[in-house]
């Protein structure tokens, strides 16, 4: 193979890592870009992120493409020849070819630059679990790479391929995964009346989480909270249970009725708890904000997209992006773009980016740096 964005694009599926762990992922991307002489190049940001920065040949706004370095962990079903060969570990959500697309900008931006501004070229760390946005944002360098406009795609199988799907206010809904400990006291399964057990806290738990009052969410918005799991007690048939745990997701449209899910799926948990006596411990990670599109980002994308067909969908996506810490401090958006229609999803064990969507997706990028910069 000839094209090396193809050969990064599948060496950096070889070899997968996941999120907080793209040491060698942030090395070979620093790797290819050195011999393109970018004007700065900034390593371990907020962890093991990448920034790089092509100045234009004269003063002018920050213009930001970000993509992201992290793999998940699902362990891939191909032949491929260039397959995960880290067990349980895989660029199924098709990070390696949003880096290849921004790679693909690199090196026509090397090749030319802009006549103004500069471009950053973000390579995030750990957006899987929701805390890479935040940590590049909390590093103290981000503020010499702020941009004033900032754009990110994200591949979607289901759509046809190279079709646009962009939307103005939230793109991607908000959520956060729970933990709940509820605790009581063991007893011996003769005399359970002696223990303090969670079983009936924990299912009226688990049935009123799937069942939310119209106070809580708008008529208008989707929300709800997804239960991934529990587990009640141990396979111990003479002692009664002490402990439970219930692991649930919740989702929202806005950042505004997340909070108010988040304090009515609480007041169950604590009222449940209270009725038999029991402690309750809440927890929260892989925590996502709304990713929320300003109206003139998208705007900008609408008029840049050439003959690629272009969709609004009526309602945001369903699925999270940590993105939305970036457009929350300048304007910005995501877009998605179709990766086919026969395509397996995304996290599926079977899936694969398409590499045909580099160049049109390059070109994209590229016609919105010109549009701010040229």
């Amino acid at each position: 193979m000839n094209d090396p964005i193809r050969q990064l694009r599948h060496t950096l599926h070889t070899y997968p890592e996941l999120s907080g762990e793209e040491h060698n992922t942030a090395k070979r991307i620093v790797r290819f870009f050195s011999p393109l002489s970018p004007d700065a190049i900034l390593e371990e940001l907020g962890g093991c992120g990448v920034a790089l920065v092509f100045s234009g040949q004269a003063p002018g706004p920050t213009v930001m493409l970000r993509c992201e370095l992290d793999a998940v962990p699902v362990q891939e079903r191909s032949q491929l020849d260039y397959c995960s060969k880290i067990n349980g570990v895989a660029h199924q959500c098709g990070h390696d070819g949003h880096m290849a697309i921004v790679a693909a900008v690199g090196m026509e931006l090397a090749a030319k630059r802009t006549q103004h501004g500069r471009v950053v070229l973000l390579f995030q760390p750990a957006e899987e679990n929701g805390m890479g946005a935040k940590a590049v944002l909390q590093d103290p360098r981000f503020e010499a790479i702020r941009p004033d406009v900032a754009f990110a795609l994200h591949n979607l199988p289901g759509y046809p391929l190279g079709q646009i799907i962009v939307r103005p206010g939230t793109f991607n809904c908000a959520s956060r995964g729970m933990s709940v400990k509820l605790s009581g006291s063991t007893a011996h399964a003769a005399q359970p009346e002696t223990g303090q057990s969670p079983a009936a806290a924990m299912c009226t738990c688990i049935q009123k989480m799937s069942v939310l009052p119209p106070a809580t969410v708008p008529a208008d918005e989707t929300a709800f909270a997804t239960v991934v799991g529990a587990q009640l007690g141990k396979k111990a048939f003479g002692t009664a249970p002490g402990e439970a745990q219930i692991w649930t997701t919740l989702r929202s449209e806005t950042d505004a009725t997340m909070k108010k899910l988040t304090q009515y799926i609480e007041h169950i948990v604590h009222d449940a708890a209270a009725e038999d006596g029991l402690r309750v411990s809440i927890e929260y990670q892989d925590v996502f904000p709304a990713t929320v599109n300003g109206a003139q980002a998208v705007k900008r994308i609408q008029e840049v997209v050439g003959d690629a067909p272009l969709t609004i969908p009526n309602k945001p996506l369903r699925w999270s992006e940590d993105f939305g810490r970036i457009t929350a401090t300048c304007e910005g958006a995501l877009f998605a773009v179709g990766a086919g229609t026969d395509r397996p999803n995304l996290h599926n064990p079977d899936y694969d980016f398409p590499n045909a969507l580099i160049q049109p997706a390059k070109d994209i990028f590229m016609r919105l740096i010109s549009s701010y910069l040229d």
